[in-house]
């Protein structure tokens, strides 16, 4: 459930309020004078559908009201169940509205996102050089790469290519630190006598991470159609594995092989890696695109 807030001017409180109540979707809207505002004027609260976002947002829009005036806001919700039965918009429909609103967020190449893209590094990197599967996918749950992946996505979708560059951008930037990390690292423990002797990463019990197959690009696809499905429910915290697990253990072995020497194995993980982001980009991309091409629960295109 999204809950509207709005700031309308005396003269246009009379038509904004039948605007709202005429809107489906738009429900318990109530008037109240805004004791804010330096001049005569009215605060607007109204209920609002997920599925009912978009056409809010563009009725308000040429009603005039600016984006400073009013905020739309998530509002957690159990809705009665007869809603369920009879598909009234539940509490997980689709807004675009919304949609939009995180990939902005999550575009930005923010210090907590370096933060833990480094903590998945070093954790990835660990697991890569023991041969522990368990570290990785340790590694996995920490990373936050699925949010930039997913905006990148609803950035190309929208043709906001803006917010597409600049999500894709973040992406780039945190595994490319994955990378310099895992490598520091497995380069200091050699210099410093930690890792065995004769260490080779090709030698590790995860050095499929450097080969690619049929799984490889079915496991990318699915796990960008997951993550996108994930991205817009906000459930991203437990999908966010399946996301990593084809970039954050392929960037980390590509790291450790720089750092121990292996070259040539190295290249394998690159070839991984660029294969695996391409294609969650792209099935996050076809993900959202079959979501705009079928109808809402209202009949009309999403």
């Amino acid at each position: 459930m999204l809950r509207l807030r709005s700031s309308v001017a005396h003269h246009q409180a009379d038509e904004f309020g039948a605007l709202l109540r005429e809107l489906e979707g738009v429900s318990r809207v109530v008037q109240q004078p805004d004791t804010s505002a330096p001049s005569a004027a009215f605060v607007f609260v109204a209920d609002v559908e997920p599925v009912a976002a978009d056409r809010l947002v563009e009725a308000v829009d040429k009603f005039g009201i600016g984006g400073e005036d009013y905020v739309l806001t998530r509002v957690e919700v159990v809705a009665p169940q007869h809603r369920h039965h009879f598909g009234e918009g539940g509490v997980d429909g689709f807004s675009w509205v919304e949609v939009i609103g995180q990939a902005k967020a999550n575009s930005r190449l923010l210090a907590r996102y370096l933060a833990l893209i480094t903590v998945s590094a070093v954790i990835a990197a660990c697991g890569v050089i023991t041969g522990s599967s368990i570290l990785v996918v340790g590694a996995m749950a920490v990373s936050p790469d699925l949010l930039p992946i997913c905006a990148t996505s609803v950035g190309l979708v929208r043709r906001r290519f803006g917010l597409a560059r600049r999500a894709f951008v973040t992406l780039v930037m945190g595994l490319g630190l994955v990378v310099v990390t895992a490598m520091v690292l497995s380069a200091l423990l050699k210099w410093l006598g930690f890792l065995p002797d004769g260490f080779e990463v090709e030698e590790s019990a995860l050095s499929t991470l450097a080969k690619t197959d049929y799984t490889t690009v079915l496991v990318a696809l699915a796990a960008g159609v997951a993550g996108m499905l994930a991205f817009e429910t906000r459930a991203s915290a437990a999908v966010g594995v399946a996301i990593s697990v084809t970039t954050i253990p392929a960037s980390a072995y590509l790291g450790v092989a720089l750092g121990a020497g292996g070259i040539e194995h190295a290249l394998g993980a690159l070839v991984v890696l660029i294969i695996n982001v391409t294609l969650l980009i792209v099935g996050g991309t076809m993900t959202l695109l079959a979501q705009r091409a079928l109808p809402n629960r209202s009949g009309a295109p999403i």
